[in-house]
C-alpha cells in the first residue's frame, strides 16, 4: 500500500510537470529571460508567501496544520531582502499582484481561515517545491545574472535553517503519511495539490504573458 506522501506525489505528477514546463519557467532556466522578468516572478512569490505565513501562527496549534508550521520554513523576510536588492529600498511601493497571483494567494487564505487540510496541500507543494526544485532557480540565477552564491537576490532559496535537507524532506514527508485526517479529507487534500500547481501554472502562463519569448 502506497505512503500518503507518495499518493500525494503520484496523483499531482501531470499538474506539477506542467507548472516545471511552462513557457516562462523553461525561458527563465534557459537564460532566454533577462533579471527584469525574475524580479517580477520575485514579486508574485511575496503575495503567495505572504499568505502562506500570515495564517501561519493561528493554525500553530491545529491538530492537523499545526505540525507542518516550522519557523525554520519560513521565506518571506528572505524575499523581501532579495526584492530590496533588486528593485531598491522602495520596492513596497511598485509591488502589484498579477490577477493569477491574486487568486492563488486568495485561495491559500482561504484554507488557512477555513480549511487546515487545505493549508497543507499550499504548505507542501510551496515548501518542498523551493525546497527541491528552487535550487535550479537560484544555481541559475547566480550564474545568469552574477548574484553572490547564497546572497542577496537569492536568498529566497537558500534554507539557512535546514541543516539537511534530505533528512528534512523525510521527516516532513512522514509527517503527511501521519497526518490527522480521514480518507475523505486525504482525497480533499490531494486535490487541493493539483489545485495549488494548476494556481501555481496560471502564474507561470501570466508572466509568459508578460515577458514573451523572443522568437
Amino acid at each position: 500500500m502506497q505512503s500518503f506522501s507518495a499518493v500525494i506525489r503520484t496523483a499531482s505528477h501531470e499538474q506539477h510537470r506542467a507548472a516545471e514546463t511552462s513557457s516562462f519557467m523553461t525561458g527563465l532556466l534557459g537564460g532566454r529571460l533577462g533579471v527584469a522578468a525574475y524580479a517580477r516572478y520575485t514579486e508574485q512569490l511575496w503575495f503567495v508567501y505572504e499568505a502562506l505565513e500570515s495564517g501561519a501562527e493561528r493554525l500553530t496549534s491545529d491538530p492537523v496544520a499545526g505540525p507542518f508550521i516550522r519557523p525554520e520554513l519560513f521565506r518571506l523576510a528572505a524575499l523581501e531582502r532579495d526584492l530590496a536588492h533588486l528593485r531598491g529600498p522602495d520596492w513596497r511601493a511598485g509591488l502589484s499582484a498579477l490577477p493569477a497571483t491574486r487568486a492563488y494567494a486568495d485561495r491559500i487564505r482561504e484554507c488557512a481561515e477555513r480549511r487546515p487540510s487545505g493549508y497543507v496541500a499550499h504548505h507542501y507543494t510551496r515548501y518542498l517545491g523551493d525546497l527541491s526544485g528552487g535550487q535550479i532557480i537560484r544555481d541559475r540565477a547566480e550564474k545568469t545574472w552574477g548574484f553572490a552564491k547564497k546572497g542577496d537576490g537569492v536568498r529566497f532559496y537558500v534554507f539557512e535553517g535546514v541543516t539537511n535537507p534530505a533528512a528534512f524532506k523525510r521527516s516532513y514527508r512522514e509527517l503527511l503519511d501521519g497526518i490527522r485526517a480521514d480518507e475523505l479529507e486525504r482525497q480533499r487534500i490531494v486535490a487541493e495539490c493539483k489545485l495549488a500547481f494548476a494556481l501555481n501554472t496560471g502564474v507561470f502562463r501570466a508572466l509568459g504573458d508578460e515577458f514573451p519569448l523572443s522568437a
